[in-house]
């Protein structure tokens, strides 16, 4: 099929199950709640070397918000026994730390939930608050107080679903990635862990050569191996791909994310076709359809 005159490759997106929480971040100006989200979600680009992926779901306006505050929504993805580690870890080092915040569970109906005892930091001086109808924890500091939720809920979502981009030169897909990653800044419940939401280094599992690798680059994706790989999938006069991989709540988040991103990225002059990566079911049981999603 084609979009706005770009082809859609006749395949589909291979993505795992993870677990997900999402946790609110209040300060005192959508400035500061952004450098600590921003902060709580380094280092989590990627499952295959990072402790957890991550990123910044959507920016929250006051009245959005349990304490009337400018807020952003983060997203942590790990396996059910990592994530807490990961949660607390990254709620005491990043956000406890950072001037004027305070945060929040941002799934209240989730069934399953897990403790983040972060009061312990007040050395007995801590003291239980209502704010928005929520029981928190109060935390004096140096800047006054850090005010906190302490159960977070937890569900069962969605990783790596994806789609390549496909261009005549770098810029070209560069722009058309860009334009994916802001369209699907606006779908709530979903992120684009990588930086600025798209991969450079796509990657495949395993690795040809070196056995210790538990992941390689994906020589099928690379145009400067067109000529040398004898499977490639780069079309012809593509110079440049670039991967967009969405995380999210749930595998009907991630498909509208799809959809948003291809839709987006079809309108940049310059892009030829879009893809999909998925490895015959050896990494995960989610199969989402380009066709279907747009």
């Amino acid at each position: 099929m084609e979009v706005n005159g770009v082809t859609i490759d006749n395949t589909y997106a291979e993505a795992f199950p993870t677990w997900v929480c999402r946790v609110i971040i209040t300060a005192v100006t959508k400035d500061w709640a952004l450098k600590s989200a921003t902060e709580a979600t380094g280092f989590a680009t990627s499952a295959i070397g990072c402790p957890c992926e991550a990123g910044i779901e959507c920016v929250l306006p006051g009245s959005e918000t349990p304490d009337g505050r400018p807020g952003v929504a983060i997203l942590i993805c790990a396996s059910k026994k990592k994530l807490k580690e990961q949660v607390v870890e990254r709620l005491a080092e990043c956000v406890l730390t950072a001037p004027t915040t305070a945060v929040f569970n941002g799934i209240t109906d989730a069934e399953e939930k897990i403790p983040v005892k972060l009061h312990f930091f007040g050395d007995g001086y801590e003291y239980q608050k209502e704010v928005g109808g929520r029981k928190c924890w109060a935390i004096p500091i140096m800047n006054g107080e850090y005010v906190g939720e302490e159960e977070f809920g937890i569900v069962k979502g969605v990783a790596g679903g994806n789609f390549f981009i496909m261009g005549e030169n770098q810029m070209a897909a560069l722009v058309a990635a860009q334009a994916a990653s802001d369209a699907i800044a606006d779908v709530k419940g979903v992120i684009t862990s990588f930086p600025g939401g798209i991969v450079a280094s796509g990657s495949k599992v395993g690795s040809l050569k070196y056995k210790f690798m538990t992941a390689s680059t994906n020589e099928k994706y690379c145009p400067t191996l067109r000529e040398k790989v004898p499977d490639s999938k780069v079309p012809a006069g593509v110079k440049a791909v670039y991967e967009i991989v969405i995380d999210g709540v749930d595998e009907k988040s991630v498909a509208a994310a799809m959809g948003a991103g291809i839709r987006a990225a079809v309108k940049v002059p310059g892009v030829k076709f879009i893809s999909a990566g998925n490895f015959g079911g050896s990494l995960g049981p989610f199969k989402i359809e380009l066709a279907k999603v747009l």
